[in-house]
C-alpha cells in the first residue's frame, strides 16, 4: 500500500546501506526517495545501486524517488609537506597558486576565481569554517591574510566564502560528465549545489530539458537575496543547512530554514530539509533529544522532505535511523493540532492563476463538505498535484498519472500516493470511474463518502488544471 504519512524521507545511500539487504530494509522501514551523492563513487557504483532501487521497488509496489546530487564546485586548499600545521590567532598566513606543499606560513589554493573575488576585510573560512582568515592584501593569484580564528589545518580542507559571490559556474566539468551519466540512469531528480544566483539554475534547467526535475540546494547567502526567483525557477527547494551554517551566522539558520520554506509553500514547490537531522545516529542507535525536536519542528513547519545524509549513507545504524524519522513523522502527524499548525503557516498569496485557484478550491471544499475522504489529482506532468499538496489538505491526496517517471518525481511530494493509470486520460467518462476505485481500492473512502477530483481538459494536456468535480460513492 502507499505510504500513509504526509512528510516524505529521503535517505542517502553509501558504502553504509548500498547492499541489496539494506536498500531492502530502509525501504521497508519508510524511505521513500533515495539521494545518490556524486561527490562520492564511481558511476558503476552508482548504476549498480540504482538497478537495485528500482528492482526492489516494482517488487514491493512502489514508486521510489530516485535523486542525484552533483557535487558542484570544491574550494580546497592544496597540501601541506607535514601533512598539517597549526595556525595561531594573529599570523600572517598567505594563500597562493604555487603548487608547493604547505606550511605554517602559506599554502596552495588553487582557484583563480577566489583571488579575483577577494578583497582585503573580507573573511575566508577554512575547514567548516573552524579557521577564519581576514585578508590584508591581495593581488591576481595570492593573498596575504591574518589568522582571526586559529587551529588545526590539513590538506583538503574546504574554504567557504560568505558573502562574496563567485565568478564560476555551479556546474564543473565533473558535474556535466555526472549529469549525463546520471539523465542516461533515469534519475526522477537531479540536485544542484553550490546554487549562487537564479542564472545558475537557468543555466542547469538548458542541460537538464525534461529529462529530471531540478532541486536547488540553498546554501549560498547570496542565493538567499534571489530566493523567490530562484524558488519559482526551480522545481524543488533543499534547505542545506551544512554550507549554510558556515557562510551565515548559525543563529540565522531557523530563521532562513523558515523563510525558505514558506516561499517553497507560495509558490507549490516541494522543499527539503537537510543536514546533521539525526547526526548522533551516525554512531548511536539513537538520536539526541535536540534531534528529535529538530525533525518534529520541520514536519510541523509542513516541509515535504526530512533527509539523512550520513546517517544512512556511511552511519552504523542506517535502517534504524529512517525508522527513527518515521516515528518522529508518525508522532507529529498524529497531532489534533497538527493540520492547525499548517494553516497558520499558509502563504497568504495562494491563488495566482486558474490552476491555483481550482486547487486552492478543492481544499476549501474539503471542510464544508460532508465526508469528503480524499482528493484526487490526475496529472500528466506532476504540477496539479503540486498545487493541492501546496494546500495541505487535512484528506490523502491520491495522484493518478499515466507516467510511471511521474509517479516517482511525485515521491519527494507531501502526501501524495501514487497510482499509474493509462486509460484514464483517453475518455472523460472514466475520471470518475477511476477516482471512485481508486480511493476504494486504497482504502481511503467507502461507500456514503465524497471524494474532490482535480484534472485538466483536454484531457493528458500538460499544465492545464481547469477542472474540480465533487463525486458522491454511492
Amino acid at each position: 500500500m502507499p505510504k500513509k504519512s504526509y512528510t516524505r524521507i529521503l535517505a542517502t545511500i553509501g558504502p553504509s546501506s548500498a547492499d541489496e539487504k539494506t536498500i531492502s530494509d530502509l525501504l521497508d522501514a519508510g524511505a521513500d526517495a533515495f539521494r545518490f551523492n556524486f561527490s562520492h563513487g564511481t558511476h558503476e557504483e552508482h548504476k549498480e545501486r540504482y538497478d537495485i532501487v528500482r528492482r526492489l521497488s516494482a517488487e514491493k509496489g512502489l514508486f521510489a524517488t530516485i535523486v542525484a546530487d552533483l557535487q558542484g564546485p570544491k574550494l580546497r586548499v592544496g597540501l601541506f609537506a607535514e601533512g598539517k600545521v597549526l595556525l595561531k590567532e594573529g599570523q600572517e598566513f598567505v594563500l597562493d597558486m604555487n603548487d608547493i606543499p604547505g606550511d605554517e606560513n602559506r599554502v596552495m589554493l588553487p582557484h583563480k576565481e577566489i583571488f579575483a573575488a577577494i578583497k582585503p576585510g573580507d573573511d575566508l573560512l577554512l575547514n567548516d569554517g573552524n579557521i577564519v582568515l581576514t585578508v590584508k592584501s591581495c593581488t591576481e593569484n595570492s593573498a596575504v591574510t591574518e589568522v582571526k580564528v586559529g587551529g588545526e589545518l590539513s590538506g583538503h580542507k574546504g574554504v567557504n566564502l560568505p558573502n562574496i559571490k563567485l565568478p564560476i559556474s555551479a556546474i564543473t566539468a565533473k558535474d556535466r560528465d555526472d549529469l549525463s551519466f546520471a539523465l542516461d540512469m533515469g534519475v526522477d531528480w537531479v540536485c544542484l549545489s553550490f546554487v549562487q544566483s537564479a542564472d545558475d539554475v537557468r543555466e542547469a534547467k538548458k542541460l537538464i530539458g525534461d529529462r529530471a526535475l531540478i532541486i536547488s540546494k540553498l546554501e549560498k547567502p547570496s542565493a538567499i537575496a534571489e530566493l523567490e526567483e530562484i524558488v519559482k525557477l526551480s522545481d524543488g527547494i533543499m534547505v542545506a543547512r551544512g554550507d549554510l551554517g558556515v557562510e551565515c551566522p548559525l543563529q540565522t539558520v531557523p530563521v532562513l530554514q523558515k523563510k525558505i520554506v514558506n516561499a517553497c509553500r507560495k509558490y507549490a514547490r516541494p522543499v527539503i530539509v537537510a543536514t546533521q537531522m539525526l547526526e548522533s545516529m551516525i554512531e548511536k542507535p539513537t538520536p539526541t533529544r535536540a534531534e528529535v525536536s529538530d525533525v518534529a519542528t520541520a514536519v510541523y513547519d509542513g516541509v515535504d522532505a526530512v533527509m539523512l545524509s550520513a546517517e544512512t549513507a556511511a552511519g552504523k545504524y542506517p535502517v534504524e535511523a529512517v525508522k527513527m524519522m518515521n516515528k518522529i513523522i508518525t508522532q507529529v502527524e498524529a497531532d489534533p493540532l497538527f493540520f492547525q499548525y499548517m494553516k497558520r503557516q499558509q502563504p497568504l498569496s495562494c491563488c495566482m492563476g486558474e490552476a491555483d485557484s481550482i486547487t486552492f478550491a478543492a481544499s476549501e471544499i474539503s471542510k464544508v463538505l460532508n465526508n469528503v475522504r480524499a482528493v484526487v489529482t490526475y496529472t500528466s506532468s506532476g504540477r496539479t498535484t503540486f498545487l493541492v499538496a501546496r494546500e495541505r489538505p487535512d484528506i490523502p491526496i491520491i495522484a493518478v498519472t499515466p507516467n510511471i517517471k511521474v509517479a516517482r518525481q511525485l515521491g519527494l511530494v507531501w502526501g501524495a500516493r501514487r497510482f499509474i493509470n493509462e486509460s484514464t486520460f483517453q475518455s472523460f467518462d472514466r475520471f470518475e470511474d477511476v477516482a471512485i476505485s481508486v480511493a476504494l481500492e486504497s482504502g481511503v473512502a467507502t461507500h456514503g463518502d465524497h471524494i474532490i477530483i482535480t484534472g485538466g481538459f483536454p484531457l493528458g494536456v500538460k499544465g492545464r488544471t481547469n477542472m474540480l468535480h465533487t463525486v458522491y460513492i454511492a
